[in-house]
């Protein structure tokens, strides 16, 4: 291992995101620990930074860049690329590469996100579903689709967000339009039935919020459907169907609306419970020879570092620098 008076590198790695935190979080508690770092930056901006304080603000971003190559939500974990200094322009590729992910999904319950952070919308019948009727309705979620983003999304419409639309009660001023993307692959890996915890979503949709909907999505194809469906068993403590699908995917595909246009395609309806990013282009959770990918820093690496960094090793290098080092791919000298 390098000494700590090598010259500081700009690079790419990746962290190993938990569920609860949002990405900017995680980036912004790096960022604390990389404006301090002889890895990252030169001796000399270091000791302006300590003349001057803790830095923040915009002598902390002139510093040494840094940035994520494709947000996670909170509910999410898994591989998130990180890139700092010249390895910020290099980010791009990773909006654009394929991406791996495993998720799982619940019948019978359907939500304004789309997934188990969300309000619930409506409840349907899922006891007719089974792992046959999914794998039969699955191929026409595969190959290069035209996939609607979810009205409860953050893209504008003429300048405001889909999901005030959807808030307010104002009618979509047009379809929202649907975007190619390409599912390479798409397969059921566990088939879990009601072995499972998960639970519907304590919130619900009011009236108020049901009927701002209705207004919103008047005269437009209905992307959720607000009424419950009468004969789903309300009272029926059996756990719903929950099954864990796995698919590659291109840049700009939503998950969580495959999860749900599927619970649509076989009569039910269909939210996503856990989302795992397990590999962004090549960096992954389980690291291959084969395809030369790099891993993960765990989060928890980081988590400790801010609280305590601890003392550096014979060469200079902290705990949470030496575990980057394993694992990042250096872009370039820090200029």
């Amino acid at each position: 291992m390098p000494k700590a008076t090598r010259q500081p590198v700009s690079a790419l790695f990746a962290v190993a995101k938990p569920s609860g935190p949002t990405s900017m979080a995680i980036v912004n508690d790096i960022k604390k620990l990389v404006t301090r770092s002889r890895l990252f930056v030169k001796e000399q901006d270091i000791e302006k930074a300590k003349k001057k304080g803790k830095p923040r603000g915009k002598y902390a971003r002139d510093t040494v860049k840094i940035g994520q190559g494709g947000t996670l939500d909170p509910l999410a974990d898994g591989v998130l690329v990180v890139g700092v200094g010249k390895g910020t322009k290099k980010l791009q590729e990773f909006l654009d590469c394929v991406k791996e992910y495993r998720t799982t999904a619940l019948l019978g319950c359907e939500t304004d996100s789309f997934d188990s952070e969300g309000a619930v919308v409506r409840v349907a019948p899922w006891k007719h579903v089974t792992r046959e009727k999914v794998e039969e309705a699955m191929p026409q979620f595969r190959g290069e689709i035209q996939q609607k983003p979810p009205i409860f999304s953050a893209l504008k419409m003429d300048g405001r967000r889909l999901y005030d639309y959807a808030r307010e009660g104002i009618p979509l001023p047009r379809p929202i339009e649907a975007r190619p993307v390409t599912v390479h692959s798409l397969d059921i890996l566990e088939w879990k039935g009601s072995d499972h915890s998960y639970k519907y979503p304590e919130k619900k949709f009011t009236a108020e919020q049901k009927d701002a909907l209705q207004k919103a999505l008047h005269g437009i194809e209905d992307q959720v459907i607000v009424a419950d469906e009468p004969e789903a068993a309300a009272e029926d403590d059996t756990p719903a169907t929950a099954f864990v699908l796995q698919m590659r995917v291109s840049g700009g595909t939503y998950v969580r609306s495959i999860v749900h246009d599927l619970g649509h395609a076989v009569g039910s309806a269909a939210h996503v419970v856990t989302l795992t990013r397990s590999r962004q282009g090549r960096f992954a959770l389980e690291p291959t020879a084969e395809d030369n990918s790099l891993g993960c820093v765990p989060w928890e690496v980081f988590e400790k570092a801010v609280e305590d960094p601890g003392e550096p090793d014979a060469d200079g290098w902290y705990e949470w620098e030496r575990a980057i080092m394993e694992k990042m791919e250096v872009v370039g000298e820090h200029e």
